[in-house]
């Protein structure tokens, strides 16, 4: 596979976690239910509405950490991108089961599952195929200490620069 078919299969598994996990967090927050109490004339009927948030509370943090997970693939390559998919397919697997079992209440459950299906066909595709996809360069890490050159002495006055450059090192720069 060619470097542009990862690049494109890695903003396709991204565009598809964040859209399925917003749509899921979005449709958990719309009423699910609406229940109508009948009382003794003349007080009216009681209307409670219930979200799938208040029929299923584990829902909506589901759908956040789905959201959160898509952050983690960038973020991470290798093993770790593969464990984060794999993450986030159980996370999109219990999106999933919740709404399943409230599809009856109306079409906001049917919403719900289609953004669970989304993060668990990311969440599979990241596990199957995430370490061949493109990370974040290596200038966002810090460089291996043997790898630097020797550096001058610490004694004697310094400027500005080389006090930047003993905090890079991880020294001390006050310390004589």
């Amino acid at each position: 596979m060619s470097t542009a078919a990862h690049r494109r299969a890695f903003t396709i598994a991204l565009v598809l976690c964040v859209a399925g996990a917003g749509l899921a967090l979005y449709a958990v927050t719309r009423v699910w239910l609406v229940e109508v109490t009948t009382r003794a004339a003349p007080l009216p009927p009681v209307r409670a509405e219930r979200t799938g948030g208040d029929l299923l509370s584990w829902l909506p943090p589901l759908a956040v950490v789905s959201l959160a997970g898509a952050g983690a693939v960038i973020a991470t390559r290798g093993l770790v991108r593969r464990l984060v998919g794999a993450l986030l397919a159980v996370l999109g697997l219990a999106i999933v089961a919740g709404a399943a079992a409230n599809l009856s209440v109306g079409v906001w459950p049917v919403l719900t599952l289609i953004g669970g299906l989304a993060v668990l066909a990311a969440g599979g595709w990241t596990a199957a195929r995430g370490p061949d996809w493109p990370s974040m360069g290596a200038r966002y890490e810090r460089p291996a200490r043997a790898a630097q050159e020797p550096q001058p002495a610490m004694n004697g006055p310094r400027g500005t620069r080389q006090a930047w450059d003993a905090l890079d090192r991880g020294e001390d720069p006050t310390g004589e």
